[in-house]
C-alpha cells in the first residue's frame, strides 16, 4: 500500500508543471519509498495533461515516483482537491500548490508529526519560526488580512488557513473532504472548522515559503468570491453538524515513524 499521497490541483499550470514534477518527485525520492504523486486536472485547456502523461511514460521506464491523473470538471480549487483526495486511499493525504511555494523540505516533518498521531499538519506562514518572502500588491495583503480576521470566527486558533500546504491522516481525510461543500479557494477554511469540530489534532508547521508570479487567484474576483464564501459557511456548518462522527471515529491507528523512510 502507497504511505503518502500528494494532490496537486492544476488548471492550466503548463509553463510550470514540469518543475512542479520533478521537484515533488526529488523530495519524495529523498524521504520516503512508498508514495504518489495525484495531480488533479481541473478542466485545463492548455497543455496540462500531455505534461502529466509525458511524465507518467517516464515514470515507468525510470522507476520514479507514480504519478496518477484524475480528472475533475467541476471549477474550483476545492472541487479539485478533494476530487483527488477522495480518490486516493493512501493512510496519509494532503496537497500542495502547483506553484511550489510551499518548501517540500516540510514533508519530512509532516510525516514524523502524522506518525505520531498527529491529524491535521498545516503549513502556517505566520508560524514564528517561518521564513516567508512575499510580493503580493497593497490590495492582496490587505484583504488577506481581513479574511484572516474573518475566518478566525470559524477556526479559532489556526493563524494561517489558506497556506495551500495541508496533510491529513486517512480517517479525518475522509470525514472532512466527503461532506466539503466549499469548492472555491476558501475551502481550507471549512477544512479546518470541520476537523476542529470533530476533535482533530490540528498541527502547524513552519514552512518557508516564497511568493511564485503567476498566480491563478484574481483578487477582486477571487476575493470577492471567497468572503461570499465565507458568508456561506457558517449555514452549511449547521445544517450538517448532526451527521458528523464522532471523535472516536476518526482516531487513526498511527504508523510508526521507522515506516516512513
Amino acid at each position: 500500500m502507497t504511505l503518502l499521497s500528494i494532490v496537486v490541483p492544476v488548471r492550466n499550470e503548463e509553463s510550470r508543471l514540469p518543475n512542479t514534477l520533478r521537484g515533488l518527485t526529488t523530495a519524495l525520492t529523498g524521504i520516503t519509498k512508498s508514495a504518489e504523486i495525484v495531480v488533479v486536472d481541473n478542466a485545463s485547456t492548455d497543455g496540462s495533461v500531455d505534461i502529466v502523461r509525458r511524465f507518467q511514460q517516464h515514470r515507468y521506464q525510470s522507476g520514479a515516483v507514480p504519478i496518477r491523473l484524475v480528472h475533475c470538471a467541476q471549477l474550483g480549487k476545492g472541487a479539485a482537491v478533494r476530487a483527488g483526495v477522495l480518490e486516493s486511499d493512501s493512510p496519509y493525504v494532503g496537497f500542495c500548490d502547483a506553484d511550489l511555494a510551499t518548501d517540500m523540505a516540510a514533508l519530512e516533518p509532516t510525516l514524523l508529526q502524522l506518525g505520531a498521531g498527529v491529524n491535521v499538519v498545516v503549513g502556517s506562514r505566520a508560524h514564528p519560526s517561518s521564513i516567508v518572502k512575499a510580493r503580493h500588491s497593497v490590495l492582496r495583503q490587505a484583504g488577506a488580512w481581513v479574511f484572516r480576521r474573518v475566518a478566525n470566527g470559524f477556526v479559532p486558533g489556526v493563524a494561517d488557513t489558506q497556506c495551500g500546504y495541508k496533510f491529513f491522516d486517512r480517517a479525518t481525510a475522509n470525514a472532512v473532504f466527503r461532506p466539503l461543500r466549499t469548492l472555491g479557494f476558501a475551502f481550507d477554511v471549512e477544512l479546518l472548522a470541520r476537523a476542529q469540530r470533530i476533535g482533530a489534532v490540528i498541527f502547524e508547521l513552519p514552512v518557508h515559503w516564497h511568493d511564485v508570479p503567476g498566480s491563478t487567484f484574481h483578487p477582486l474576483r477571487d476575493g470577492y468570491r471567497s468572503f461570499s464564501a465565507l458568508a456561506r459557511m457558517r449555514s452549511i456548518l449547521a445544517q450538517q453538524q448532526e451527521t458528523e462522527p464522532e471523535l472516536d471515529e476518526v482516531r487513526p491507528v498511527t504508523t510508526p515513524i521507522a515506516e516512513v523512510a
